[in-house]
């Protein structure tokens, strides 16, 4: 008798096409040649990134190490059509004529049953919020601003002795339960994007890891070899590493140059959609670089964590470690805006780097915090939150300096006195050189849990302010009525 077979629901089709470089053809092509060559490639993966070719998908180029290839184009598009149609494009640019394809891999995105039968619904079916934003980023996935892919076919064995297909359903499900908690650790630090291709390719997955860290994509997989499902039932194929780049360092890249190429090195300054660590940058806009955790802006966070410490005032590692957060604002109805981030919430509890999310109201409009250990998995979480009803602006997306997002928690006897003094300080700050705007929100499910948001022109205008003799008083004066010491989080 047939054992149970778990449905599965797809998404978009996906094409990994692995290409060498033809170097010697390349040096021994005439200048003209080599840049008409360049110009037709940048041409083709620009469009293809910014998907001009379809109503729907995603597109990224990588530079692969190893002599398995030297550059991998992947596709993800809602029909096979318009697959067929990316690969033959790329045919006919003259830059293709330098390159030959070593591997290709065709699938399409999948997900599976065997935790929950909701998973294979259409996630517009799904009545909880968290878990369809999660199905829906899992069959139609944008490439994840990750700096390294790692990618590889699989197989579960059908052997006499491990045959995966003749295991009892239960015994499967759990451990492709036993699978997936060891996944979630690593929430923040590794994208997983799942394909199926039983009757398109020899093996009947394809999978994608994305991560920002080499060495988190070695961990996971490395973890999960000793996990029984891996150890009993697995079979990989040959594994392919690659580092993103954008389109328009196609030249840096076959000059032998530094890709990404570094933002001062860039002729006009401008930033790479593929490699937000690289630049400050994150997919929702720009931050200010005291905001930002990468690079200089990570310093500069430091050095102004050390300044108010000098002032006596707490500015950093509230559990024993930084946390990161994402504060998106919304115009939303509160109560609307708090059913939906619900639902989010009680996915991202399943992650242990989550700290918390919650909803801040004030008098024009709501913000939504998302707390978490580490900056990558807020990011993470701010794709999710980003699609939330009303969602107008991201702190950090304002022009200036953005306060350090510091967190209340008044004593319920003291929560009126709060809000005088509040408005006290709020009225002195009116009259302040570089100061645009501060608001103080209140946590919808807990009033006594405020949020003051403030925006500067600069660093210094802020500190000026930090270093005052009216925000000595305002945090003396605040020791008497918090019930904990006001938390600083950097902006992720």
């Amino acid at each position: 008798m047939p054992r149970k077979v778990p449905p599965t629901r797809e998404g978009w089709y996906a094409l990994h096409d692995f290409r060498t470089i033809d170097w010697d053809a390349w040096r021994d092509a005439p200048e003209r040649t080599r840049d008409a060559a360049l110009a037709d490639g940048v041409e083709f993966l620009s469009a293809h990134e910014d998907v001009t070719d379809a109503e729907d998908g995603s597109s990224a180029v990588f530079s692969v190490m190893g002599h398995e290839a030297d550059l991998l184009i992947l596709h993800f598009r809602p029909t096979v059509n318009a697959l067929d149609t990316a690969e033959r494009a790329f045919e006919r640019t003259e830059f293709a004529d330098f390159t030959e394809r070593t591997d290709s891999y065709m699938s399409v995105t999948e997900v599976g049953s065997y935790t929950s039968d909701e998973m294979v619904k259409d996630p517009e079916d799904i009545e909880d919020t968290g878990m369809a934003r999660y199905v829906a980023s899992k069959l139609y996935p944008d490439v994840p601003d990750a700096e390294f892919v790692c990618f590889y076919p699989m197989s579960k064995l059908r052997l006499p002795e491990a045959n995966w297909y003749d295991t009892p359903y239960d015994e499967r499900a759990d451990m492709m339960a036993s699978h997936g908690e060891i996944g979630k650790t690593y929430a923040g630090k590794v994208t997983q994007i799942i394909t199926g291709s039983i009757g398109m390719e020899d093996y009947e997955w394809g999978v994608d890891l994305f991560s920002n860290d080499p060495t988190h994509i070695k961990d996971i997989l490395y973890e999960m070899r000793f996990d029984e499902a891996s150890s009993r039932f697995a079979e990989f194929g040959e594994f392919s590493f690659g580092r993103r780049f954008p389109p328009e360092d196609l030249p840096a890249l076959m000059a032998g140059e530094e890709i990404p190429t570094p933002e001062d090195a860039h002729p006009h300054g401008e930033s790479h959609h593929g490699s937000a660590h690289a630049h400050g940058e994150s997919d929702h806009g720009e931050t200010s670089e005291a905001d930002s955790p990468h690079g200089t802006g990570e310093e500069e966070a430091e050095g102004i964590r050390g300044e108010l410490e000098d002032l006596g005032i707490y500015a950093g590692q509230p559990h024993g470690e930084d946390v990161y957060s994402i504060v998106l604002y919304s115009e939303a109805d509160a109560d609307e805006l708090f059913e939906e981030v619900t639902g989010l919430r009680e996915s991202f509890d399943h992650y242990d780097t989550h700290v918390k999310t919650a909803v801040y109201e004030g008098d024009e409009r709501a913000a939504v915090v998302s707390i978490w250990d580490t900056q990558s998995a807020a990011e993470t979480a701010g794709g999710f939150l980003s699609d939330l009803p009303g969602i107008v602006a991201r702190a950090g997306e304002e022009s200036g300096f953005g306060t350090m997002g510091m967190f209340y928690t008044v004593k319920p006897e003291h929560r009126e006195d709060f809000v005088e003094k509040f408005g006290a300080v709020g009225d002195a700050l009116a009259d302040m050189e570089g100061h645009f705007d501060s608001e103080l929100l209140a946590n919808h499910e807990d009033e006594n849990d405020m949020f003051i948001s403030s925006q500067w022109r600069s660093k210094d205008d802020a500190m000026d302010f930090f270093r005052s003799d009216a925000f000595r008083d305002t945090v003396s004066w605040g020791r008497d009525i918090l019930a904990d010491r006001p938390r600083h989080v950097f902006l992720a």
